[in-house]
């Protein structure tokens, strides 16, 4: 049977440590003379009191190795349990939100999926706008460590090609797990501060650079108004451009940076492709707009703020490019589905997988035209272990499988077919936006009926973990000893 113990007591200390951040909107509340900071101060009291309660239980647990099992369940343990505790704020403080709504406003910040059921933004108090912020930076924080020191371990989805023991400097390994997420996590800081800086040297007020400069390093997207980034100068829409892409890069890299080998960002192979196909598919855009419109610089940067937007999962608009016609709506649609390199903090399939798909039918189509040749599938100058190979072909198949589900049990609820399609795709993939009047760019989740908020919060969390870590929990073999 499967001891619980180390799960539980990671969990509640976890869940502890977020009742205690729980403090700091709570002050922001007091601060300005807003009622709220006492509902911000009893949703602590509460996850404190739980969170303790959960790891004292779990104490004598607390100092054992966790197995496969075990890391399997904790994944997806603190990714369900976070978000639960995280949506206390929004039910018992403004906006007095029902579970439902409140539980997938926390889960899609805390995914770093970026899609809304509030309203009136600009009508709440900081404490809670700034609360859906930091859920989005803890989330991106975590998911690149989840994604560097977990998932390569459990082979999920290929991500065992990036196990750290295999990242080298000038043939120097790389330190272990831990000080990589240390080292990853002063990057994310700084990364986080020096947005927040330039946004606000740009004219963002304060608490506005403070919040967004979160939600773009976390690529989470959740802005404090309604018509998300519209309302921006082209200065600061440049600035987020430019955080986005940096925040959906290998993190390792930038750690690699850090112990000597500034070049190794660059020999990245994921890292250049990532950046082609942010360029292509920008001046791609560009162009039908000018066409369409006439030369004009405002076509190029919201062609280049959406792009980015959308292929880093962040799901800031600064714009309805449904407006601009089918070509460009099908080619951003479609984008999110690319997603950003691995070990970031971007969402959806990731940019290596592709790579790994394409290698591998270049090869077989090889094959077939020399049916004597023995062709190796190669990833960055290096042959693609079977193992991996077949991890990622599993991932596609599942994800396919997994969206086409997701997207007729949406239908079954009432939404439309756009609605359904977007909606789970949206989700699987962490995007953010749909398409369609409800739930597209200029509109968001609100309106969806209860069990299609509930299928898509969890189709967040799957999405998030790459499908196969929840997945895998479903199974009876996993439940075997």
């Amino acid at each position: 049977m499967i001891d619980f113990r180390p799960v539980g007591y990671v969990v509640g200390l976890l869940v502890a440590i977020l009742g205690g951040t729980m403090l700091i909107p709570m002050m922001v509340d007091l601060a300005v003379g807003n009622d709220n900071w006492f509902a911000m101060l009893e949703s602590a009291v509460i996850c404190i009191t739980l969170g303790m309660a959960l790891a004292g239980g779990c104490l004598n647990g607390a100092g054992e190795k966790l197995t496969l099992q075990q890391v399997f369940l904790l994944t997806t343990a603190v990714w369900l349990a976070l978000p639960t505790f995280g949506a206390l704020p929004f039910v018992l403080g403004a906006p007095n939100a029902r579970f439902v709504d409140a539980f997938f406003e926390a889960m899609s910040g805390f995914t770093t999926t970026g899609s809304t059921v509030f309203v009136g933004l600009e009508e709440l108090p900081h404490g809670t706008l700034l609360w859906r912020g930091m859920l989005q930076w803890f989330g991106g924080v975590g998911i690149i460590v989840v994604a560097m020191v977990f998932l390569p371990e459990l082979g999920v989805g290929g991500m065992q090609l990036f196990k750290s023991e295999g990242f080298e400097t000038d043939g120097k390994i790389l330190p272990r797990a831990r000080q990589i997420a240390s080292q990853v996590s002063v990057i994310y800081v700084v990364l986080t501060v020096a947005c927040g800086l330039i946004y606000a040297l740009l004219g963002m007020s304060g608490f506005d650079a403070i919040v967004h400069s979160m939600t773009t390093i976390s690529t989470g997207g959740m802005a404090n108004y309604d018509s998300s980034f519209g309302g921006f100068s082209a200065g600061e829409h440049y600035c987020a451009s430019i955080f986005m892409i940096l925040s959906a890069l290998p993190f390792v890299r930038y750690v690699q940076f850090m112990f000597g080998s500034p070049r190794s960002l660059w020999r990245d192979t994921q890292v250049r492709t990532f950046l082609i196909i942010v360029t292509v598919i920008t001046l791609a855009i560009t162009f039908w707009e000018w066409r369409r419109e006439g030369f004009d610089e405002l076509q190029f940067r919201e062609a280049l703020f959406n792009t980015t937007s959308i292929i880093t999962g962040t799901g800031y608009s600064s714009a309805d490019y449904q407006l601009w016609g089918t070509f460009p709506v099908v080619v951003l649609f479609l984008t999110g589905l690319v997603g950003g390199c691995a070990g970031s903090t971007a969402c959806s399939v990731k940019v290596f997988r592709y790579q790994i798909l394409f290698a591998s039918l270049k090869a077989q189509v090889r094959g077939i035209h020399s049916p004597s040749g023995i062709f190796v599938p190669r990833y960055d100058g290096r042959p693609i272990p079977d193992a991996v190979l077949s991890s990622v072909m599993f991932f596609f198949t599942t994800f396919i499988l997994s969206l086409g589900v997701l997207s007729v049990l949406l239908g079954m609820t009432g939404l439309d077919f756009a609605t359904s399609l977007s909606g789970a795709a949206t989700a699987m993939a962490n995007i953010g936006p749909g398409l369609g009047k409800e739930i597209g760019p200029s509109g968001n989740f609100a309106g969806l009926n209860d069990t299609a908020k509930w299928l898509l919060a969890i189709a967040m969390m799957v999405g998030r973990l790459e499908l196969l870590a929840v997945l895998t929990l479903l199974t009876p073999q996993f439940w075997r000893v």
